[in-house]
């Protein structure tokens, strides 16, 4: 693990920026940190190119002391726009070796230990995908899950996009990424909090509000259900629902921290685009 001290400094988050819509690549464009020692979370959904994702990272790492990046489900969409057309691992091995070019931490690298306000706690960018645990009401099988969702007409584009080569299924992937994952977080010292980044909520809660119930199906994995416990949780960091709010489960805090696209930001009252404060939360000011 890497440390580095903050001063006044803020640990800063953000995800699903989706830049492809103008109106929101005019948002990152204007984002700042508020003081020179911020580190800022990016939790996935960044963009659908490489060549995109590139630019709001290297725009981003440019301005904020360090930035942490872990992949949403659209950067590993192999898009028809994309000239690069890498499948599976190999493009998430192109990203993280794009992140490394700019100096952006990933989920591959070294957990780094953020040291100011609220700290000493492991920051520990995550990439663990999902498993369609979270079935819809009365399925049992990932076969009634999507035919139920079918039947609705809610199906994620990642069906048709994500592929998981070389492994024979995204959930096969997932569930080597969740092992992988599980053995770094259990070689942490049992005395230091955590702050998981995931493009996904480690716990199925945050999903009781979606409009959508079948849409959890690409949420997550039941294999972390208790992870938030597990692990010396601080703050569960995630996007994806495009929900953003805090909730609370068992104890722990679990941040959505999602722009979203712009019909619905455009909805909500407030800044949009703005950064959420991890820490310190409120009583850790040092």
């Amino acid at each position: 693990m890497t440390s580095t001290a903050g001063g006044a400094a803020q640990l800063l988050a953000i995800s699903d920026l989706h830049i492809g819509y103008a109106e929101n690549r005019a948002l990152v464009e204007r984002m700042r940190p508020g003081t020179d020692g911020d580190w800022l979370l990016v939790a996935g959904d960044v963009a659908e190119t490489v060549a995109d994702v590139r630019w709001t990272l290297k725009t981003l790492a440019g301005r904020f002391r360090k930035v942490v990046w872990v992949p949403g489900n659209h950067e590993l969409w192999t898009h028809p726009s994309d000239p690069v057309t890498l499948r599976g691992v190999a493009r998430y091995d192109c990203l993280v070796e794009l992140c490394r070019d700019l100096g952006v931490t990933t989920p591959e690298d070294p957990y780094p230990v953020w040291d100011g306000p609220g700290g000493p706690v492991a920051v520990a960018p995550l990439f663990l995908l999902y498993d369609y645990s979270f079935l819809p009401s009365g399925c049992t099988t990932k076969e009634q899950g999507l035919a139920y969702a079918q039947g609705t007409g809610i199906v994620c584009t990642d069906e048709y996009l994500l592929h998981p080569d070389p492994y024979p299924s995204r959930e096969a992937w997932c569930r080597a990424r969740v092992a992988e994952t599980e053995r770094r977080l259990a070689e942490l010292p049992e005395d230091l909090p955590v702050i998981p980044v995931n493009h996904y909520p480690l716990h199925r809660h945050p999903m009781d509000v979606l409009w959508h119930p079948e849409f959890a199906m690409w949420c997550g994995t039941g294999l972390t259900a208790d992870w938030h416990r597990r692990f010396r949780v601080h703050t569960m960091v995630y996007g994806h629902l495009h929900i953003p709010r805090t909730t609370w489960h068992e104890g722990v805090r679990f941040e959505e921290v999602s722009v979203g696209y712009p019909r619905e930001w455009r909805k909500r009252s407030g800044e949009p685009g703005r950064l959420r404060r991890i820490l310190p939360g409120e009583g850790e000011e040092r």
